[in-house]
């Protein structure tokens, strides 16, 4: 494990470190699973209908490129 935010030590000064053993299974923390870390992640973005078919002008400036026309 490594801690939630960097420790805010000086340099050329000595500290003494002490660790201690927690119980991850305590009814306090709560274990996620894979499911759990994936809905965090997860959520909708507002854009332009035809984001998906001009992606490269919205992302690269590009001029937008012409709908193909299947006949």
């Amino acid at each position: 494990m490594r801690p939630d935010i960097p420790p805010d030590l000086e340099l050329n000064k000595r500290y003494v470190i002490t660790i201690v053993s927690e119980d991850i299974n305590s009814s306090e923390t709560k274990v996620a699973d894979v499911w759990d870390v994936l809905e965090d992640l997860t959520g909708t973005v507002d854009a332009p209908e035809d984001w998906a078919s001009q992606h490269d002008h919205y992302l690269y400036g590009t001029p937008k490129r012409q709908p193909e026309i299947n006949t």
